[in-house]
């Protein structure tokens, strides 16, 4: 999301730019009180608002580094163009209206920074809840994926045709096994993971016997891995 927060940057340059001009070319006949305390005041607290939405922004950009990330936080990127126009608008507003005091423009520069800050602390703590959810799933899912993928190759190494049909059936039941793992299962899958590696051998050794010998093994042992893992659901 780098190329992200370099779009945002300009804009938010071509803001800041913006209100700069504005304030300081609005003469002091028209605005009264001008280049006096409170507008230094409140003319700081507006600066202030403004980079605290960068330094937001850029962490908000930079963590959002995943497609997941980014499909959640798309809202947040609206805030955070919506809360720069609205900075922008009510800083100058607060410059080139005389009855409206600078301070006010600051306060409510001010507030639409907190809101926005605390909608990015918001979406980066449930960015962060998704992602530890996805990366425990991708955990628990690996044996099953993993053991697919090693038959998948071990069909592929097959020079026998009912070797090669043992183990696609083999792979079929692994694929279509509940792909979800627990510490309770850590038996049955090291059984399975033994039962594979002489599975392996059989294939290299072109023993179609033991081929379906061990194949008949690993079905029982997926039928119950399957049966336990619906007690643990």
């Amino acid at each position: 999301m780098k190329k992200g927060f370099k779009y945002y940057g300009i804009v938010w340059l071509l803001a800041v730019v913006l209100f700069n001009v504005i304030s300081f070319a609005i003469p002091s006949t028209v605005m009264i009180g001008k280049f006096e305390g409170t507008y230094w005041v409140g003319y700081i607290f507006v600066m202030i608002a403004f980079i605290g939405q960068a330094a937001c922004s850029y962490k908000f950009f930079k963590d959002t580094d995943n497609s997941n990330k980014v499909f959640l936080n798309l809202p947040i990127i609206t805030v955070s163009y919506s809360a720069l126009i609205v900075s922008t608008v009510v800083g100058i507003l607060c410059m080139i209206i005389p009855f409206i005091p600078v301070w006010i423009g600051a306060i409510l520069c001010v507030l639409i920074f907190v809101m926005y800050a605390t909608a990015i602390v918001k979406a980066t703590a449930v960015g962060e809840i998704v992602s530890d959810i996805d990366n425990k799933i991708k955990e628990k899912t690996l044996f099953i994926k993993s053991l697919t993928i090693d038959l998948e190759t071990l069909e592929m190494k097959a020079k026998n045709a009912d070797i090669k049909k043992e183990v696609s059936k083999i792979k079929d039941a692994c694929r279509y096994s509940d792909p979800m793992s627990s510490s309770a299962l850590n038996g049955v899958e090291s059984q399975i993971t033994m039962r594979f590696n002489a599975l392996e051998t059989a294939v290299e050794n072109n023993d179609c016997f033991e081929v379906k010998k061990v194949c008949e093994e690993m079905n029982v042992l997926f039928a119950d891995r399957n049966k336990k893992c619906k007690l643990l659901k």
